[in-house]
């Protein structure tokens, strides 16, 4: 075998998805076993519809929940999982040993059901659809890096409207320090011009007192 094909054996038995779906009859616990290496990183993502007999079809139900159950059954039944949600999402946990571990699955707040004849077979009222990346962590680093460029974006978006507001607050500043000086400079200006004018009617009195004390002064000598 060439070096090429064992890396890619390698590379298979390493990564490994798996997508699958299942019925399961109201709120019944379904699980099945995984054997799992140590130290191994299972990210799973999952959504549950409900069987509609107006609409013959599954279809989203917003108060169903689903309980999820991660055991380890080599250390007697030690579980490390145990998550309550929406009918959609996800859940992620990592082999602390390796071994046989039980994945269980239970759909709340929905009624009983007996089984569904549908396409020839019996099923349940529930469809439970689930994907699982087992060993794979590039496609949530990939994710993550994602997000993370999403939060950079966001976090240079507003960084730049701050520059903005920043930059705005400035010119606001310069011009009511503009109009300020020139409010300055005008009332300046009109208080020169007040005591300028009171300067000349000053005068203008002060030389018409004296015009008229003359006149009557020489009005009485003669």
């Amino acid at each position: 075998m060439s070096p090429l094909s064992s890396l890619v054996s390698l590379a298979l038995l390493v990564c490994q998805t798996q997508a699958l779906y299942f019925y399961i009859d109201g709120p019944t616990q379904k699980c099945f076993f995984e054997e799992l290496p140590k130290d191994t990183l299972v990210v799973g993502t999952f959504k549950a519809t409900q069987w509609n007999d107006q609409t013959r079809s599954y279809n989203d139900n917003p108060e169903m929940g689903i309980f999820i159950t991660v055991d380890e059954t080599f250390d007697n039944d030690h579980r490390i999982v145990a998550q309550r949600g929406s009918s959609a999402g996800k859940f992620t946990f990592s082999a602390a040993d390796s071994g046989s571990h039980r994945l269980c699955f239970t759909p709340t707040n929905v009624p009983a059901t007996a089984g569904y004849l549908f396409s020839g077979g019996s099923v349940g009222g529930i469809k439970f659809e689930l994907d699982m990346v087992i060993g794979e962590t590039s496609q949530i680093e990939s994710a993550d890096k994602d997000k993370m460029g999403e939060v950079v974006q966001k976090v240079k978006d507003i960084n730049a409207r701050l520059q903005d507001v920043r930059r705005e607050q400035v010119f606001q500043r310069e011009r009511e320090a503009e109009f300020r000086d020139q409010s300055e400079s005008v009332n300046g200006r009109v208080v020169r011009w007040t005591l300028i004018q009171l300067a000349v009617l000053g005068v203008t009195c002060a030389w018409q007192l004296s015009y008229l004390r003359a006149f009557f002064i020489k009005q009485k000598l003669t």
